[in-house]
């Protein structure tokens, strides 16, 4: 039987006969999928955020759904809405684009914010609420958001309590020379997605989130992680910290990186290399201290530095 790394990794490289490069953030991508958590993209138009998301519902033979917010945006035009049928008297549920299994909510900074919380149900419940009726949604429900960080006018930037939800922030980059000239080559004649065959199905998807659950996190790994997070609380640059949360999201995300690298435990090395993507995002800086030039990155840094890495056990 073939382990489950090994899946993985076959469900990456998939997706790489239609992106080009970023293999690391795809590794991110289905890290977060495997957490059950969502990923929020931010970059410059242009490089291929929406693509990542149509990809990765391709290949695991999903349901892709995706919203264009924009400030007219309603919270129904999400979760969907009650039509009243006169001819038996009652109402009838007509799903939003929440119900699929990978939601692309694209630029969600432009749309006001009682339309960027209705997310905020889905997201942490896996469900939604129309007229005091629950729906589930379909698992695995993975939310890919963008965010455009130029073109600043006329958005409304998330509040930290929603971003706190995203378990991870990816930044994407431009692509290098000869990636740029691969993508020229590969687009040239046809769209590689539309021929691209699925590789899995949602319900695999659903059994490789219970192995990662069972990954196994000793009581050493437990303490660093609650110790780097309570680093972030009391670092002088730091106006709020990471929140417990945050702790859950690191340890679930480590998890998930530990069985993509093909271990059933987690060591120090998976804690530090998703530090980044799970708590930069997390961090409020003091005003005085972001106005001197000070980055949450560099911070971060200095609390890597500054916890004790457990010895191997």
């Amino acid at each position: 039987m073939i382990h489950p790394s090994e899946e993985l990794q076959q469900l990456i490289q998939h997706m790489q006969r239609v992106i080009v490069g970023k293999r690391r953030v795809l590794e991110l991508l289905v890290t977060a999928l495997l957490s059950e958590g969502h990923a929020l993209l931010e970059d410059v138009p242009g490089i291929g955020k929406t693509l990542i998301g149509k990809t990765l519902a391709r290949c695991i033979n999903g349901t892709f759904k995706r919203i264009q917010f924009t400030p007219d945006l309603l919270p129904s035009d999400i979760t969907g809405f009650s039509v009243f049928n006169s001819q038996t008297g009652t109402f009838t549920f007509h799903p939003g684009p929440v119900m699929a299994h990978v939601l692309l909510a694209d630029e969600i900074n432009r749309t006001i914010p009682r339309t960027q919380s209705s997310l905020l149900e889905s997201m942490g419940e896996f469900q939604v609420t129309v007229d005091n009726v629950t729906y589930p949604l379909p698992r695995p429900f993975f939310v890919i958001a963008t965010q455009n960080p130029i073109e600043m006018d006329g958005t409304f930037p998330l509040p930290e309590a929603q971003l706190d939800r995203f378990l991870m922030r990816i930044d994407l980059g431009y692509p290098t020379i000869p990636e740029e000239t691969s993508i020229l080559e590969r687009f040239q004649e046809n769209d590689p997605l539309l021929s691209l065959p699925p590789i899995t199905t949602p319900e695999r998807i659903g059994e490789l989130q219970q192995e990662r659950s069972h990954v196994h996190v000793s009581s050493s790994i437990r303490d660093y992680l609650s110790r780097l997070v309570q680093a972030t609380r009391q670092h002088p640059s730091v106006r709020y910290g990471a929140s417990p949360r945050a702790t859950l999201s690191l340890q679930k995300a480590s998890q998930a990186w530990a069985l993509l690298q093909g271990r059933a435990y987690v060591i120090p090395d998976d804690v530090q290399e998703l530090s980044g993507p799970v708590l930069l995002h997390r961090l409020i800086l003091k005003p005085e201290e972001r106005l001197r030039g000070i980055s949450p990155r560099e911070v971060l840094e200095e609390v890597l530095r500054s916890v004790p890495v457990p010895l191997p056990t």
